[in-house]
């Protein structure tokens, strides 16, 4: 059983040795620790500081290609080097590195596919209180679109089985924490929650500038993941919301005509109204169906490259966990 450790880093050549001094030498039903850097166009020493602390796997970007780019890359590596589970954490300094132990035991004892490090943020001092409630917020908006009840669904301290590492496929090019889960969620995959504490604060994050952009980044990242499984019920409550828009002018139109006895020529927007909305309602149908047929597609395309990675990295030594026998299916498994 071989374990890689990837850190993706920006400019992290201070907290590194930390993070890397914090990684433990052994895990108990684990063989081999790699550790895997992935450089995302850092223009400080980090390269250098991995490099003299004996860090051997390296993956250089030469320009800054974003957290989800630095995650799919550093997998590719790994699976490639024969990993067989890969455990995600940052090089700031915020995950506790000595729980990658808890993070991937789940997955040697087949108990889950994906195991995720619940911060608590309702207990992380430097949180404000706006900040909270948008975690609660998205985490909660992430669990409706994936059928999950993960309690922090945007903390990046996680571990993959290969499994399911050739099971999800990343698209998007902010974060890919969110839409991994949402996979991950509609491919009926296990999910396990482990709960840690973070380490105090070493910078402000380098992957938004403001939380407007983190929250509008975010929301992209779920509404497009969302659609990419369930676009059919996308597009159904709009129309069924503008077929309801559509009964109003008309009934009024009617109201007016019979009860008041009023010119119908008089009320003629009401049906212009009225039949533009009916139309635009039949037309969110039709595209629900075309985008359904789409996703039908998209499965079949998916389940080929999933054969196609198989051929590439090999076959995993553990099956993915059936998420009916371990009640997955509609929860996350809370992991004490």
């Amino acid at each position: 059983m071989k374990v890689f450790v990837q850190i993706p880093c920006l400019n992290e050549e201070e907290t590194l040795p930390v993070v890397l001094s914090s990684i433990p030498s052994r895990i108990p039903g684990v063989d081999e620790i790699e550790i895997l850097i992935i450089d995302d166009g850092s223009t400080d020493r980090t390269v250098e500081v991995a490099r003299a602390l004996g860090v051997t796997h390296i993956v250089r970007h030469s320009r800054n290609m974003g957290l989800a780019r630095s995650f799919r890359d550093g997998v590719d590596y790994a699976l490639m080097h024969g990993a067989d589970i890969v455990v995600n954490t940052d090089g700031d300094n915020q995950y506790p590195q000595d729980r990658i132990p808890d993070l991937v035991a789940p997955i040697i004892a087949g108990e889950a596919d994906i195991v995720i490090g619940d911060r608590q943020t309702h207990t992380i001092e430097h949180f404000s209180r706006a900040k909270k409630k948008l975690q609660r917020l998205g985490s909660w908006v992430v669990n409706q679109a994936a059928g999950t009840r993960l309690p922090d669904a945007a903390s990046g301290f996680r571990a993959y089985s290969k499994a399911s590492l050739l099971r999800l496929n990343i698209v998007t090019r902010f974060s890919y924490c969110m839409e991994t889960i949402i996979q991950a969620g509609n491919k009926r995959l296990a999910i396990a929650s482990v709960e840690i504490d973070t380490n105090p604060k070493t910078r402000e994050s380098r992957l938004f500038t403001s939380t407007g952009q983190h929250v509008t980044k975010s929301a992209q990242a779920i509404l497009r993941s969302y659609l990419m499984y369930r676009p059919f019920v996308f597009f159904a409550w709009i129309a069924a919301v503008m077929l309801a828009g559509a009964l109003i002018p008309f009934l009024r139109y009617l109201l007016l005509i019979t009860m008041f006895s009023e010119d119908a020529g008089q009320h003629i927007q009401s049906l212009l109204l009225g039949v533009a909305l009916l139309v635009g309602s039949l037309l969110a149908f039709a595209l629900g169906v075309l985008a359904d047929l789409l996703r039908t597609n998209r499965v079949l395309l998916e389940e080929t490259l999933e054969h196609t990675k198989i051929l590439r990295y090999g076959v995993p030594n553990q099956p993915l966990v059936d998420s009916t026998r371990w009640g997955f299916d509609s929860q996350a498994k809370r992991l004490e």
